[in-house]
Formats: C-alpha cells, structure tokens, sequence
C-alpha cells in the first residue's frame, strides 16, 4: 500500500509531467470561445449605440425636434439600463451567465429594429422650400409676389389649411417608437458588461485577466468605427430613396434640411446584434478555475494539494442550485458592504463626472462638426470613424499592454489613468482657439447692408428691400447671393423672378443682394447656404489632429481605471460593484448629460425651423462661437471638478492599500506556520484530500 501510495503521490510532482507548464499558462478553449463570443457582442451593441450619436442631426430634421429632446431619447438607452441592470448584475452572477447575456443580445437587436420602424409608417419627408421641380427654365417663378408692407409686418405668407394627413402625423409623435426602441436596447445591452467581465476575471489567470479585457474593450471600440461609417454611408443616401426621384430633390447632404437614410443603418445593427447572441447559448456556466483563483475557503493543506497536482491545474467550481430566496435575502446586506467602501465611493464619484463631460462630448461632437466647421453629416461621422475611433481604441490597447508589462499595482493604475486624464484636459484646452466665425445670414449674423451684429429676433429679417414682398419669417430655404452672404428665402432676399429648375434654379434681380453689394446690374443667388470661410478650412485639420491626439492620451488611462474598480472590490461582490458602477453612471450621466448639453446647445441657436402642423421645429443655424463656448466650457468644467476629487481619492486609496498588506502580513504569517506544523503529516493529509476531492468510484478503484 506504501508502494502504491508513493507511486500516487509521484504523480502529482510537476516536474513529471511536461504538460504541466504550458496547462499553467493556456487559455481554456471554452475561455476563448467567451472571449470571442463577447468581443462580438461588445461590437455590436458599440456598432448600434455609435450609429444612434451618429443619426442625431438626422433624426432632429426628421421629427423636427430640438436637441433637448434627442438628448431625452439618447438618454432613453440608459433608462432600460437603469430599470433591471442592479437584479441582473446580483441574480445574474448567481445563474447561468452566457445565456444571460444570449438573451439580452436578442432584446438590443429587437429595440434596434423597434427604432427604424417609424420609418415604414410615416408619411413622405417634405423639404420646407419655395422651388418647384416642374418649373421649365423658360419660365419664370416669382419668389417674391407682391403684396402691402403692413400685410407683410403683419402675419405670415397665407398658411395651407392642414391637411388629413398632417391631422393624422400629428396624432402621435414618432420619435416614441424610437424612444421605447432605445429602452428596450439598455434592457437588453445590461447583463454584457457587467456579467461578462466578470466571468473573464473569475475564469482567466490573473496577470492574464487585464489584457483580455483590454482586448474586449478594444474590439468595442472598433465598433463604433463601423458605427460612424455607416452612419456616414447611410447620411449620404436621401431618407426616401427608392420611393422618390432624386431629380426632384434641389438640396444636397450639406444642407440644414437634409435628411439620410437614417432608418437604414438600424436594420443593419440590429441583424448583427441578433448574430452576436448565437455562441453564448453553446457555452457553460463555469469554467476551470485556474490555480491562482481558487476557493478561498480552502485549507492550506488543500491549496497545496492545488498547486502540486497537474491534473488539478484547474479546479471547477462546484455548480450548486440557486435558492433565490436566500439570494434575495443577502442582497440589501451585500449592497450595504459594497457601499461602506469609501474607495469604491470616491472612485463612483469621479467616473460619474467624468462620463457626464465625456457623454455629453461624444453625443454632439459630429453636430459640432457640422455646425462650426460647415461640414456635412455624412462628413462628419466619416471623419469620427476614421481619426478619433481608431484613437480611442489605440489607447485603450496600449493601456492595457502597459498594465500587463509593467503589472502595475492598484496604486500604479490609479496613477496612471489619473495622469493621462490630465495631459489630455490640457490638450483639450486648446480646442477654445480653434473657433471659426459665424456664417454671414442676412438678418441673423449681418444686416442687409452687410454690417455684422447677431439678432435672434425674427422681425429682423425683414428689410426695405424685401418690404413689397409677402415673405414668411417661418421658412428656411437658404440662397447664396453673389456677395457671399446667405439670405433666409430668395423671397426675403428681393428676388423677383427665378430661370431654370430643381437644384438648378438661380434667382435674379435680388434687391437685397444690391444693397451690401457695390457690383451694379442683375445680382442673382443659388440654392444652399454660402460656403465657410477659408481661414475656418485652415483651422479643421489643426482641429482633427488635437482631436485624434487628445482622445488617445485620454483612453490610454481607460483599461488601468476599469481595473482598479475590479481590483479594489472583494471578490465576491465583483458583479455587483460592476453593474451598480454601470448603473450610477447611466443614471447621473448617461440619461442627464445628453439632455442638458442639448438644452444648452439650443440657447445658441439663431433661426428655428417650423413644421408642417405648426409648433417650433429643428434648429436651422447657429452661433457658433457661443456653441463653442458653452460645448466646450461644459465639457472642460466637469473634467476640471473631477480632479479635485481625484486627490482625496489618492488619499483613501492609500489608506486601504496599508490596510491590505497588514492584513495580509497577519494572515500570511498564520498561514505559514499552520504549514510548518503540518509538515510531518502531508503524505496523511494528501491522501486525506484525495478522498475528499474524488468522487466514491475513485476512491473504490485507489
């Protein structure tokens, strides 16, 4: 029996078995179908959560709504979140994880669909505009009839009676469907993160667990590169396509009207969605756990036994049935554990102002492209797609490379996020020079004589030059003069006659154009807005290339902060740390940043549009330079009083790590000499594990 015995515990020496090394460092197979299936999952929901910020500006002109409003349906995304992201975070990391997240990847791909379906019940997108298609260019249309100037001073153009089906598209707004899509997308987007990543720190090695989730993060930041370029490809075909004659249609993408196939782009995502949730229902509910990661509760005889054996190199955990009674009744004491971390407090506090700046920032930056810059929408998220994506997703590989070569404690992680954080807000900085000026708008930015002054009253619109003329102020069909100044409506710029058709009609002996001109003769304007200034041309590369570098510096801090949240919570509670974390900052930032920026963004605007049934429409053109400012001061703001928390976060952080290692120092020193004692007995207490691991055949069969 001693013989046997021996033999037994010969086998156990890794030395003897050449596997042994590379089972230590490998990656389960199930571990990397997880890892893949989640990349994906990570793709898709990044894919349709960036082609929504990249439909902002088109659905604005589509519903004729204003930003406030699409902040309130941008938000709707983190209110699905908000209503079951704290149970799924707690009961989920209890269930069967995968299949968790397999259902909650259907439901993002049924809310995406749920978006692009007002689409297919809506009425025809009617372009506010004084041009007709039918025109031959041997007649002329006057856009200027004559009329009385009291009649003009006094009201509007005659309106056209509403019509049934104006009476019927006002019956029900259809920016609902997209709001209740989006909530159903956050219900459905809760358990990925939270659930996900936390499988991969229980199942993966530890010096391991931050570069796979680097690389998870990684890949969901490329998701939004495909995002904004489908948002690009998709604003460039006009929202009626292949049911309209694009021959009729006289503007072009750069114009304020302009509305993309919008609708489009949300059939695509949600199919990939749909595909995302197939692997996870062929996955288990555990994996191996590897040496490094078993159960505390083991004695030190056992953790032993681990460590020598390599057919034990991984220890399943064992699968027990939920009791969800007792889940329930451990919550509120778990939650109250969780929060009497004051790291964890701080940390929470900082991350939530932060989000507000950078949500805030994300949602509107290609509206701020288009408005300051003179861009298009397609343009836009092009140039989003293109420079500052694969930015972002460069830096948060790299800090994740960072953290893995240099294993970088918590104290280096909290070091190095902080100080990437402030190198990119200095950088950020300098974007409040890079300002171009207003557009000139004939009694909005400039007088009809040409002298610039803003006014934000509508009766300045009218002039001498266009007193004869029966214009309506509510219109905004936008002409370009020969004096590079953009005028309202070829009616409100004195136009009496017009040659030619669609978008190439051409207006003549415009009146107001003669007065902040000194060429004499026929002046005639062109359809769209005048284009920007050079200088302004000169200052977007400048623009894009602070941009690119300032959102690398800044993610480069992303994966080392994420895994100080992971590293800084006791084990048990990692799920629920993550998904409350998920759910304060898209409670407090998430659902508000997104409304107050656009309700800020709305003070600074210059010229609203109308729609068809009456009542205040979308936003037609801007103050740019007082949209920089408060765009930009906001964003600025929020990051600068995240700081000063910073620092008494270090300070608390630094408590808790003295706190550890003297905890651990004690406990270590036990431990150890509980090993000493046992020394003479190990042959007795490795047989003694044997029988307490090995199922009642083995033990037979020994």
């Amino acid at each position: 029996m001693k013989k046997m015995d021996n033999t037994a515990t010969g086998s156990w020496t890794p030395d003897k078995n050449p596997t042994s090394s590379t089972m230590k460092n490998s990656c389960h197979p199930n571990l990397k179908m997880f890892l893949a299936a989640l990349s994906f999952a990570y793709f898709a929901k990044a894919l349709s959560g960036s082609y929504m910020k990249s439909t902002i500006t088109q659905l604005e002109r589509r519903f004729d709504i204003p930003s406030y409003l699409i902040g309130i349906i941008d938000g709707s995304f983190e209110i699905g979140n908000l209503l079951v992201i704290a149970f799924v975070s707690y009961f989920g990391a209890k269930l069967h994880r995968p299949k968790i997240i397999a259902v909650g990847c259907i439901l993002m791909s049924f809310g995406t669909f749920l978006i692009a379906m007002p689409h297919f019940i809506i009425g025809r997108y009617k372009i506010e505009t004084s041009v007709r298609a039918t025109v031959n260019s041997t007649n002329n249309l006057s856009p200027c009839p004559e009329s009385s100037p009291e009649s003009t001073r006094t009201g509007d153009r005659p309106s056209i009676l509403l019509s049934r089906g104006c009476e019927r598209e006002s019956s029900v707004s259809m920016w609902i469907y997209v709001f209740l899509g989006n909530v159903l997308r956050g219900i459905g987007e809760t358990p990925v993160q939270p659930l996900g990543i936390s499988y991969i720190d229980d199942y993966a090695q530890s010096e391991n667990a931050a570069f796979y989730i680097g690389c998870v993060q990684t890949i969901a930041v490329i998701g939004p590169v495909f995002g904004y370029l489908l948002g690009s490809l998709c604003a460039k075909i006009y929202v009626d396509i292949g049911y309209v004659d694009m021959e009729t249609v006289t503007i072009t993408p750069g114009d304020a009207r302009w509305v993309g196939a919008w609708w489009m782009g949300y059939l695509i995502a949600g199919t990939i969605t749909l595909m995302s949730a197939v692997p996870f229902w062929f996955l288990p509910k555990s994996l191996p756990m590897p040496v490094d990661k078993h159960d505390t509760s083991c004695t030190p005889e056992q953790t032993r036994f681990i460590k020598d054996s390599p057919t034990m190199e991984h220890k399943f955990r064992p699968e027990e049935p939920a009791n969800l009674h007792q889940m329930t009744k451990e919550f509120v004491p778990t939650v109250k554990s969780l929060l009497g971390n004051p790291v964890y407090i701080i940390y929470l506090c900082v991350t939530i102002i932060q989000f507000n700046s950078l949500i805030g920032m994300v949602t509107y930056k290609p509206k701020y492209i288009e408005q300051h810059y003179g861009q298009s929408a397609s343009k836009a998220n092009f140039l989003m797609g293109m420079i500052n994506i694969p930015a972002v997703a460069l830096g948060m590989f790299s800090g994740g490379v960072v953290m893995k070569k240099y294993k970088l404690g918590i104290m280096g992680a909290a070091k190095f996020a902080f100080g990437t954080s402030l190198l990119g807000y200095f950088l950020s900085i300098f974007f409040l020079a890079m300002g171009c000026e207003n557009s000139k708008v004939a009694g909005i930015t400039v007088s009809y004589t040409g002298v610039e002054g803003l006014s934000y009253k509508e009766p300045s619109l009218f002039s001498d030059c266009n007193s004869g003329c029966l214009c309506s102020i509510r219109e905004w069909d936008p002409v370009c003069g020969e004096n590079g100044i953009t005028y309202v409506s070829p009616c409100l710029a004195g136009c009496a006659s017009s040659t030619g058709s669609g978008r190439n009609t051409v207006f003549d002996n415009c009146r107001c154009i003669a007065l902040a001109s000194t060429q004499p003769g026929n002046l005639t304007a062109t359809l769209g807005q005048c284009p920007h200034r050079d200088n302004c041309d000169k200052i977007f590369p400048y623009f894009l290339a602070l941009s690119a570098l300032s959102s690398f510096i800044i993610s480069l801090g992303g994966t080392p902060g994420f895994m100080l949240l992971v590293r800084c919570i006791k084990p048990e509670l990692k799920s629920l740390a993550l998904g409350i974390h998920t759910l304060a900052t898209r409670t407090l930032a998430g659902i508000p940043a997104p409304i107050y920026f656009g309700a800020i963004i709305d003070t600074t605007c210059l010229k609203w549009g109308y729609k068809t049934c009456g009542g205040r429409g979308a936003c037609r053109i801007y103050n740019t330079s007082a949209y920089r400012i408060v765009y930009l001061g906001l964003t600025l703001g929020l990051r600068t009083v995240s700081f000063f928390l910073c620092i008494s976060g270090f300070a608390l952080l630094k408590r808790h790590i003295k706190r550890e290692e003297k905890y651990a120092l004690t406990n270590g020193s036990a431990e150890l000499e509980s090993l000493r004692k046992e020394e003479n007995n190990s042959i007795h207490c490795e047989q003694f594990i044997l029988a307490s691991d090995c199922n009642p055949d083995r033990e037979t069969c020994l």
